[in-house]
C-alpha cells in the first residue's frame, strides 16, 4: 500500500469517526432523557418516613430531569403491591420508586413474591439512611447495654420488647440484638405500627424497644424513656450523647433504616448513571440537607454499581435474621 493511499484510508477513517461520534454522543444523551412527567411510587402509606423523603427530593430531581414528578402512593402488604407496579412499568424512566429495608427483608419473610426483589429491579441509589435506638422504660433497673443484657440473662423471660409487627426492620433489629448478645431470652410482642407500641412502652406495657431516633428523642429527653444504645456505628446527631451499641461491646451491631431509588430492570445504563448523579446533587443542597437532617437521615447518594451490592448484602443479612426470629408470612 503506497504512502498516498494510507494518507487517504486515515482521512477517511477520521472523517467516519467525527461523524459516527456526535451520533453516538447522540444517541447517548436520548438514552438518558425521560419524555414525560416522572411518577415515583411509594409503596407506603402518606406520612411515612419514605414518603416525605420522596416528596422532598422529587420535584427538584424531576426538575433536573426536565420534567415535572408526581408522587403516588401504593400502601400495604409490606411494600410488595407498590413494588410489583414498579417492575412492571416501561423501562423508560417515567416510573421510578421508592423503597426502603421491606424491599430486602420481604423475599425471605413472604412464602411466594410476584417478583424478584434482586433481578427484576434497577438499583439507582441509597438515597439515606437513620439510625434506631433501643430504648426501654424507667422501670428497667439498667442504664447501659451491658445492664440490660446482664439482667435479661439473670431473669430469663421476665423482659419483652416491642416492635412495629412480626418481620418488620424493628422486629429483626430486637432479634438481632438478642443474638449478637448471646441469645438473650426476650419475649417480641407484636403491634401494628409505631403509634401503639409507643404509648404502651411510655406506659411500661412494653419495657424496651427499637424505634426511629426522632420519633421518641423528645420521650429520651424528657426523662420519659431511657436510651440505651443507637444502632448504627456511628452516634446519631441528633443523639449526640447516646452510644451505639457497637461501642459498648456488641461489634458486629451495625443496622440502619435506608430508603433507595429504583426503576424496573432494564432502564439504560446513561439514564441510571444520569438519574443518580442528579439525586446526588438533589441530596447536597441546603434545603434538602435542613429537611433530611429534621428526620435524622444521612444522605449517602451512592452509585448504581454500589446500591445493587448494598441490595444483595441487606437481602443475605435479613434472611438470615428472618430465618432466626422464625417470622413468616403468607
Amino acid at each position: 500500500m503506497t504512502t498516498i493511499s494510507m494518507r487517504r484510508r486515515s482521512v477517511a477513517t477520521l472523517v467516519a469517526l467525527s461523524i459516527a461520534m456526535p451520533f453516538s454522543a447522540a444517541l447517548a444523551q436520548d438514552s438518558a432523557a425521560i419524555s414525560k412527567p416522572i411518577r415515583i411510587i411509594v409503596p407506603n402509606a402518606p406520612g411515612s418516613s419514605v414518603d416525605a423523603l420522596a416528596r422532598i427530593i422529587g420535584s427538584p430531581l424531576g426538575k433536573a430531569m426536565g420534567q415535572s414528578a408526581i408522587v403516588e402512593n401504593v400502601p400495604g402488604a409490606g411494600g410488595v403491591p407498590g413494588t410489583a407496579q414498579i417492575v412492571k412499568a416501561a423501562k423508560d424512566g417515567t416510573t421510578l420508586g421508592m423503597v426502603s429495608n421491606n424491599h430486602a427483608v420481604n423475599p425471605s419473610l413472604y412464602k411466594t413474591m410476584p417478583f424478584d426483589s434482586i433481578k427484576d429491579v434497577t438499583p439507582i441509589t441509597i438515597i439515606g439512611g437513620s439510625p434506631f435506638v433501643l430504648v426501654v422504660n424507667p422501670s428497667v433497673p439498667a442504664k447501659d447495654m451491658k445492664e440490660l443484657i446482664a439482667l435479661a440473662k439473670a431473669k430469663p423471660g421476665t423482659l419483652n420488647y416491642g416492635s412495629s409487627g412480626n418481620g418488620t426492620i424493628l422486629h429483626l433489629a430486637g432479634e438481632a440484638f438478642k443474638s449478637e448478645a448471646g441469645g438473650l431470652d426476650i419475649p417480641h410482642i407484636p403491634y401494628k405500627g409505631t403509634g401503639q407500641l409507643t404509648t404502651d412502652l411510655l406506659g411500661g406495657q412494653v419495657q424496651l424497644a427499637f424505634l426511629g431516633v426522632t420519633g421518641v428523642a423528645q420521650h429520651i429527653k424528657s426523662g420519659k424513656l431511657r436510651a440505651i444504645g443507637v444502632s448504627t456505628r456511628e452516634r446519631a446527631p441528633i443523639l449526640p450523647e447516646v452510644p451505639s451499641l457497637a461501642e459498648q461491646g456488641l461489634a458486629n451491631y451495625d443496622l440502619a433504616g435506608w430508603i433507595a431509588l429504583i426503576g424496573p430492570a432494564g432502564l439504560p445504563q446513561p439514564l441510571v448513571a444520569k438519574l443518580a448523579a442528579e439525586t446526588k446533587n438533589v441530596l447536597a443542597t441546603r434545603e434538602v440537607q435542613d429537611a433530611l437532617n429534621a428526620q435524622g437521615m444521612k444522605a449517602v447518594g451512592s452509585s448504581p454499581e454500589a446500591a445493587a451490592e448494598f441490595f444483595q448484602s441487606e437481602k443475605d443479612k435479613y434472611a438470615r435474621l428472618v430465618k432466626e426470629s422464625g417470622a413468616k408470612l403468607d
